[in-house]
């Protein structure tokens, strides 16, 4: 049986006078990867930035689980069970890697381990993502930006999600990162988690994703198996530019 984890009911939203998004409609099943493309400006961050609450919608509703979640701020969102990684990595430059994701494993969510208990999450997830054993201590001030991104995702698996929302998670990774990331991915949805992700590398969308939407000037405009939205006349000549080859 196919359950909607997540859906996203004729969102807008505005910024000025750009409309960002526009009416959109997606659902997210649960257990699935769903791959949302489109070119820069299409309105793909601010989509997931509704989502997570960093902003509001000008219209529309966002149900996670049957509830709306729509008017909730971000913390009470995260706890519910959805976590966002970001397009440009933010840090506490202070902390070292291991007390910022930390920080997640504390307060993401409803559960309440010692400080103990939340350093050995946090080294936990940082191990799970591939985090250089050596700068686990490090400042996360010195840290490079894969290393940061590798925190980032980290500090989302510490809060304990049912949902991630992956923002060009692998923007600037080496082929072999890139085949590693797509590995963990995969892990991921194997253990349960729901993903929704960002990213305008199409082989890598094309090979994890079990659907994908794409979006254009902050409109849906196609929305099918990766298969058929390589072969999609619209999104060819709106993004692809030729159609994509398996």
């Amino acid at each position: 049986m196919v359950v909607s984890m997540l859906r996203v009911k004729r969102v807008s939203k505005s910024f000025g006078g750009l409309c960002a998004v526009r009416n959109v409609d997606m659902t997210l099943h649960e257990g699935e990867i769903l791959g949302l493309v489109g070119p820069n400006g299409a309105g793909k961050t601010t989509l997931l930035n509704l989502i997570s609450g960093v902003y509001r919608p000008d219209s529309g509703g966002i149900f996670f689980r049957d509830e709306n979640i729509t008017r909730l701020p971000l913390d009470a969102i995260c706890k519910r069970g959805i976590a966002k990684t970001f397009q440009h990595p933010r840090s506490f430059p202070g902390l070292t890697a291991k007390e910022g994701v930390m920080i997640s494993a504390l307060y993401g969510n409803g559960h309440k381990p010692s400080m103990k208990q939340a350093a050995e999450e946090a080294v936990d997830c940082l191990h799970r993502v591939g985090f250089p054993e050596d700068k686990i201590d490090s400042p996360l001030g010195n840290l490079n930006t894969i290393e940061l991104r590798k925190t980032q995702l980290a500090r989302a698996l510490a809060s304990r999600p049912q949902m991630l929302l992956l923002d060009e998670l692998m923007t600037g990774l080496t082929p072999g990162e890139g085949k590693e990331a797509i590995r963990l991915i995969r892990s991921m949805q194997d253990e349960g988690l729901t993903i929704l992700m960002i990213e305008h590398v199409m082989r890598i969308i094309m090979e994890v994703s079990d659907r994908v939407v794409v979006l254009d000037q902050g409109e849906k405009i196609a929305e099918g198996t990766p298969r058929e939205i390589a072969a999609d006349g619209r999104v060819i000549e709106s993004y692809l530019g030729e159609q994509y080859h398996f």
